[in-house]
């Protein structure tokens, strides 16, 4: 979304009025002081509360103090009520939870996620949820008595996370933002579908959910460190939809254009303006190869997401008995972490949780047309907030959005001599103060909503 606008030859034409010409890109103070504010050593000081429980496993002690999942769910718990003391009662804790029995779960066992609710000041039920699971494991996925430091996976995770509540509940946002610890992850991603689940019930229009996991290693299985990149993964068609929405996806595309891989675009674009030497690596895939984590419930519920993971990973530090062989050490302890870097990708979560939370919702109702015309003609719904949208477009070919057209307050834009073939397009949202929501795509394959596309709520 930093792409060049160009101009257009020709007359533009608008429905309601003569469009402007595309804005400048705004620069936000705000997401800079936000980023700022981030303070590894804050969470050096969370991992090491967390690898101090010894093990997180899901099935691990629940009434000590001092050992197991209950103990370090009942930290974090504290956590965050003190957080919400510190800026005067801003953060709700709820404690959704599922009796769960499964293959990894073999007797009937409580999975209890604590998550900390910032209510939003003018569209509250639209919501952005950070993520990270707070359980751990060794080699062996059932074994629940042995240490389990998990410092990277995913300590790091539920760290970024808290570091995101004591940022950003110092400020206040138009959307909801949601700080989720969740459990269960390694015995079947049943925190994820505990925390859908509830934004379900809730009623949530859920825009995001940034699912760290796997966030603090710089340094790959090859020994060669890498301080500068973050892989985004996201689903290209979305997992909700039906065989006729396929149908009509695979003649007229939208494979790599769901919600969630343009929420992806719109991660990356937060890193080049905000970040200095991290990039984020955008990578079309909805989780590693094989492999999963508690956004693919989330995308099961139809609620766009993404997954955020080191740029390197060392697997001897992942689900490893702790040993040495051979000289070489195994298992997920906090030496394997490094909290500059553990900085730089909180830094990419709060900055982009504040601007998705700043800026409209995204568009409704996008439709396109100008089949066998000179020129394509792009629609939308007017949504609350939104003082002007902007119409973008890109080659077939392109990763990123590569044109754009001011369309000021109306909605519709007709791009002459802009052929529908050659092209794919998109609505974004922008508020008065600049803020900018994710590109959607036309149609119920870039729909941002999970069920249908229906009119906004009265403001």
């Amino acid at each position: 979304m930093r792409a060049l606008s160009i101009a257009l030859t020709g007359l533009v034409l608008v429905s309601g009025s003569a469009a402007a010409q595309t804005p400048a890109a705004n620069e936000h103070a705000l997401l800079h002081r936000l980023a700022a504010e981030v303070r590894p050593e804050r969470m050096r000081a969370d991992i090491e509360s967390m690898v101090g429980f010894g093990t997180r496993h899901t099935l691990s002690e629940t009434q000590s103090d001092t050992r197991g999942i209950g103990a370090a769910r009942r930290w974090v718990q504290r956590e965050f009520e003190a957080m919400s003391r510190d800026c005067g009662g801003c953060l709700t804790v709820v404690t959704p939870s599922d009796t769960v029995t499964g293959a990894r779960v073999p007797t009937p066992t409580e999975v209890v996620n604590i998550v900390a609710i910032q209510r939003g000041t003018g569209d509250p039920n639209r919501v952005i949820i950070i993520s990270g699971h707070l359980d751990s494991r060794v080699s062996d996925v059932m074994n629940f008595t042995d240490d389990a430091p998990g410092a990277n996976d995913d300590a790091s995770g539920v760290a970024a996370v808290m570091e995101a509540a004591r940022v950003l509940s110092r400020h206040r946002f138009d959307a909801t933002l949601v700080y989720a610890a969740l459990s269960g992850e390694e015995q079947g991603l049943l925190g994820g579908k505990i925390v859908a689940d509830y934004a379900e019930a809730q009623g949530w229009r859920v825009e995001a959910n940034l699912n760290n996991d796997i966030v603090g290693n710089s340094q790959g299985q090859s020994g060669v460190r890498d301080t500068t990149r973050v892989r985004v993964f996201s689903e290209g068609t979305k997992t909700v939809e039906t065989a006729a929405q396929a149908e009509r996806r695979r003649y007229n595309g939208g494979e790599v254009d769901s919600s969630s891989r343009n929420l992806a675009r719109f991660i990356d674009a937060v890193a080049e303006r905000y970040l200095t030497n991290f990039d984020v690596e955008m990578i079309y895939r909805t989780d590693r190869y094989g492999r999963g984590g508690d956004q693919v419930e989330m995308l099961r519920h139809g609620f766009p997401a993404v997954r955020i993971s080191e740029g390197a990973e060392n697997y001897d530090r992942q689900h490893q008995d702790l040993r040495v062989e051979d000289g070489v050490h195994y298992g997920d302890t906090i030496d394997g972490v490094d909290f500059d870097y553990l900085g730089q990708v909180a830094r990419l979560n709060i900055v982009a949780m504040a601007a998705l939370a700043n800026a409209p919702a995204t568009p409704l109702g996008v439709t396109i047309e100008g089949a066998v015309k000179p020129d394509t003609t792009v629609r939308w719904q007017a949504v609350p907030g939104a003082a002007g949208y902007r119409v973008w477009w890109r080659p077939t070919t392109a990763s990123q959005w590569t044109h754009s057209r001011w369309a000021g307050s109306a909605t519709e834009l007709t791009l002459p001599g802009v052929v529908i073939d050659d092209y794919f397009f998109g609505v974004s949202a922008v508020s008065a103060g600049g803020y900018e929501s994710p590109v959607v795509f036309p149609g119920p394959a870039g729909s941002f909503v999970s069920v249908g596309d229906p009119a906004p709520p009265a403001r």
